[in-house]
């Protein structure tokens, strides 16, 4: 597949809302629970982005940055930040919205590599990125030095 596409075609804003079954004992949001949720709205992206199927090969290193309770509602923010030949790097933010206050706060973030699948199930090429903004420009310089990082680490 050839060409390249927006980065704003692909952008991604999911909401969930914490419900009891997404609670530990003291009524915090499973960590695994905000996990899977940064794989769905970065497995979206990454599927808008290259019109294919799509497999996570890797989600980088994932901090919390303060818990989300029990009614609290969970903003995600899924863009591709950079593409090779057939992956593609998703950068996720979460933030975390208390009803009651209206207050919101950064919860978390994570980047995730995608690898886009033929209908062969292998992996094939998908289209390159197409930079609008400046943040487009420095998320997609940042992508590249972390795909080469873990590159490295592959080797070593």
């Amino acid at each position: 597949m050839a060409g390249t596409k927006p980065v704003s075609a692909s952008q991604v804003i999911m909401t969930e809302l914490v419900l009891p079954s997404h609670t530990n004992a003291i009524g915090s949001i499973f960590g695994g629970t905000i996990m899977a949720w940064i794989d769905i709205a970065a497995a979206i992206a990454a599927q808008r982005h290259s019109g294919r199927e799509v497999v996570t090969a890797s989600i980088d290193r994932l901090d919390f940055v303060a818990p989300v309770y029990k009614g609290w509602v969970v903003n995600m923010k899924a863009s591709v930040n950079f593409t090779s030949r057939t992956s593609m790097e998703v950068g996720v933010r979460v933030d975390a919205e208390n009803p009651k206050t209206g207050e919101t706060f950064h919860t978390a973030s994570a980047y995730t590599t995608f690898v886009a699948l033929g209908s062969n199930g292998k992996p094939i090429e998908i289209p390159g990125l197409e930079l609008e903004t400046d943040t487009d420009r420095r998320r997609f310089e940042a992508g590249k030095k972390r795909r080469e990082m873990r590159l490295a680490q592959k080797k070593s």
